[in-house]
């Protein structure tokens, strides 16, 4: 496994267990712990994590959020395929909203080429990925700057949602779990989410797998309010992703697994320029939801009209 490898693999499993000692590491990438202590010390330089005697935990545990520059390059791979499947779920002519976010600036940049959309958004990095789209109109919230993750907060970002409504709402985090839903690691970040939560119809969480089954401080959507998840397929390893996964299915999310472009760690291989598609069926009607009511997303994928081998892939998912 080469360095750029091992260090990928470590980040992602400090990610999904908060603290990991350097044996236990050194056993899933298979090297030694010296090797291992010598990754931890270069992603510590890069502000990726922190060390701890024998092992790695989170940079600043659940007090402080990675800044852009640091979320910027985890994940990279996974996001990209993310973004290209939830770009299929918008419809010419939508109003969205769509929260700050690496991921969710992803989708920002494919947005441009939708006519007619509307976007509402506290992201600066949103709204400058669309600040060129012909045909799409930006409407940006006020509030005041958080400098590390470029987006408007605080009251003024609050009220300026206060009687909005659009059809649904794209939404990123630092953590997902079935139990409380979609989290993040600042008050303030939080509360504006939630804000965007209450002007959409539907609610669409983008998350890679590392952050599946993580849970920080402050909760922004609950499990029974996110409509659907678009997601990358975890590792064969990453048992609590998987967990989580089928986790969140049982309790009625929507699951779109996103395949990547030219293959990287998880997800289908598929050939350059193609992306895969899986989504595991909806159980039932939502707590308070009528059948039928509310828009459809145009690029969901029914179990019963996929291939077999489509099939056969998502029940592999589900069982592991």
């Amino acid at each position: 496994m080469f360095a750029a490898e091992r260090r990928q693999l470590i980040l992602e499993m400090v990610r999904a267990n908060g603290a990991v000692s350097l044996r236990e590491l050194a056993r899933v990438v298979q090297t030694s712990e010296v090797t291992v202590r010598r990754d931890v010390r270069a992603l510590e330089a890069e502000g990726l994590l922190d060390r701890r005697h024998g092992g790695a935990v989170l940079p600043g545990g659940f007090t402080r959020e990675s800044g852009f520059p640091q979320k910027s390059h985890l994940a990279t791979a996974e996001k990209t395929a993310i973004a290209d499947l939830a770009a299929g779920l918008v419809e010419e002519g939508e109003a969205i909203v769509v929260g700050a976010g690496t991921t969710t600036q992803e989708l920002a940049r494919r947005l441009a080429r939708v006519p007619g959309l509307t976007v509402v958004t506290n992201s600066l990095l949103v709204a400058q990925a669309l600040a060129h789209a012909n045909r799409v109109e930006v409407v940006m919230t006020g509030g005041t700057l958080r400098g590390s993750n470029y987006a408007l907060v605080g009251s003024g970002a609050e009220q300026s949602l206060q009687g909005l409504r659009v059809s649904r709402a794209f939404l990123s985090g630092s953590g997902l779990t079935a139990e409380r839903g979609l989290s993040t690691s600042n008050m303030l970040s939080a509360s504006v989410d939630r804000a965007l939560v209450q002007a959409a119809a539907e609610v669409v969480v983008l998350a890679d797998h590392t952050k599946l089954g993580t849970d920080t401080m402050f909760q922004t959507v609950p499990t029974d309010l996110i409509t659907r998840l678009v997601t990358d397929e975890p590792p064969t390893h990453d048992d609590r992703a998987v967990t989580e996964l089928q986790a969140l299915a049982d309790q009625g999310v929507q699951i779109a697994v996103a395949g990547q472009s030219g293959g990287g760690t998880g997800g289908d291989t598929v050939p350059a320029g193609r992306q895969s598609r899986r989504d595991m069926p909806l159980p039932g009607p939502r707590r308070g939801q009528v059948p039928g009511a509310g828009p459809q997303l145009r690029s969901a994928t029914v179990l019963g009209e996929q291939s077999p081998g489509e099939r056969a892939r998502v029940a592999d998912l589900r069982r592991r």
